[in-house]
């Protein structure tokens, strides 16, 4: 294997059996013990083939049941594949389930030490980075608290710690940052950071978009099962939102359907079922076309911080929509969010927008610094929840320009006194 190639991953499938029919109590299992068990058959991976470079940030995303788990599993050697092959050029620090590798009589120091030699430290290692590990976790007054009365908060500070400091080549990660403060996920963050700058491969499941598309080189959006797309952090991400809000309207349709279908008696005469023709594909409105522009609604993409700026939104609507929720959000060009806002949140009627086809925010005097930006917008159907059509980014940015050579994300108007 290429010496660039950290993980490299050829048409991996990977199939579970679970069993229909569950006998709990022993009475159950006495009385049906010549009755055979019937399995499913589950896919949870299926032809899965890729490669992640040699220092490289690779986010894993999809919805649960995708085979995300599964896959990491396959790669840190807990699970062995169906079918296909795993090549790993370096050593493996894993971190994938909260727990896993503690046990829960024992000490957070002894399970530091059990932790440790589980991933090949010796004993002298451990001892070494021992007070370097208890630093990171944040947890000296608990350390000698038995892990089984640690919080999940606590769990992953602890496991997460040690793995880390095994100072492996490789960091498999598996929703490390879904519990736990922000405090301890900028850290982790931080760390991932420090990883890559060492020329270290980070492996992360997670279901955070935002981070998948500030700290991933790539990722890959298992469905199914499926690699349905790998490339990009921001395209895939967007893709996803994608399959989301897709989901969402193919289920909103076919109850839609089941309702129309279901037989009607009326004065008890018997009347056929109705069905409505549609097309689930339609949405109610779409996002056409995101401009930038001056105070007095002339195009315009580059201000000086201090200008005003409009954004503007046109949309297509279905003829039966009465009711939208509009939300805009503004992002750095190193994908840092600056701010958002929406209609329901602000109180806003968008029946005047429905009637026009667009909808304008007016930005007054952005204090913002020297940079490019772009906007992220969404439809909802009048309840944020219900996404209707997203564009992850504007085709174009619009440039602010300061005044002066400060750096920053804003512009604060200040004075030295």
């Amino acid at each position: 294997m290429n010496n660039d190639i950290a993980i490299k991953v050829d048409h991996i499938s990977k199939t579970f059996e679970i069993p229909q029919e569950r006998r709990n109590s022993i009475r159950e299992r006495m009385l049906e013990f010549r009755k055979k068990t019937i399995y499913e058959k589950y896919n949870a991976l299926e032809d899965v083939s890729m490669e992640i470079r040699r220092g490289e940030f690779f986010g894993i995303i999809g919805r649960n049941g995708s085979g995300k788990s599964t896959f990491l599993k396959i790669l840190a050697g807990i699970y062995t594949p169906d079918s296909g092959s795993v090549a790993v050029n370096g050593q493996i620090s894993p971190f994938l389930e909260l727990g896993v590798g503690f046990n829960p009589e024992l000490s957070g120091k002894d399970n530091i030490f059990l932790n440790g030699t589980i991933l090949g430290l010796t004993f002298k290692e451990i001892e070494r980075k021992y007070h370097k590990i208890i630093e990171f976790s944040e947890l000296e007054r608990f350390i000698h608290l038995k892990v089984k009365n640690y919080s999940s908060g606590m769990q992953v500070r602890l496991a997460f710690s040690v793995a880390i400091y095994a100072n492996k080549e490789i960091l498999l990660m598996d929703e490390v940052l879904a519990v736990g403060d922000s405090n301890f996920q900028s850290k982790c963050l931080t760390e991932f950071l420090n990883f890559k700058r060492q020329n270290k491969t980070i492996v992360l499941v997670t279901h955070d978009l935002g981070v998948a598309r500030k700290y991933c080189d790539r990722l890959m959006l298992l469905r199914s099962g499926k690699d349905v797309m790998t490339g990009g952090a921001r395209e895939v991400a967007a893709e996803y939102t994608l399959q989301n809000m897709s989901d969402e309207e193919r289920r909103i349709y076919q109850k839609a359907q089941q309702k129309n279908a279901e037989e009607v008696v009326v004065n008890d005469i018997h009347l056929e079922p109705i069905f409505i023709e549609k097309n689930p594909v339609n949405k109610a409105a779409t996002i056409e076309k995101i401009e930038f522009l001056d105070e007095n609604k002339n195009l315009k993409n580059i201000f000086k911080t201090g200008e005003d700026l409009v954004v503007r939104i046109w949309f297509s609507k279905h003829e039966s929509v009465d009711k939208l929720n509009f939300g805009i959000a503004i992002y750095s060009l190193e994908d840092y969010y600056i701010f958002g806002i929406n209609t329901l949140l602000d109180h806003i009627s968008t029946e005047k927008y429905l009637q026009k086809g667009y909808c304008d925010v007016h930005y007054r005097r952005i204090n913002l610094g020297t940079n490019k930006y772009y906007i992220r917008a969404g439809i909802y159907e009048d309840q944020s929840e219900k996404l209707i059509d997203y564009v992850d980014q504007s085709p174009e940015y619009f440039q602010v320009q300061a005044f002066n050579q400060n750096t920053g994300i804003i512009h604060l108007d200040y004075e030295w006194v």
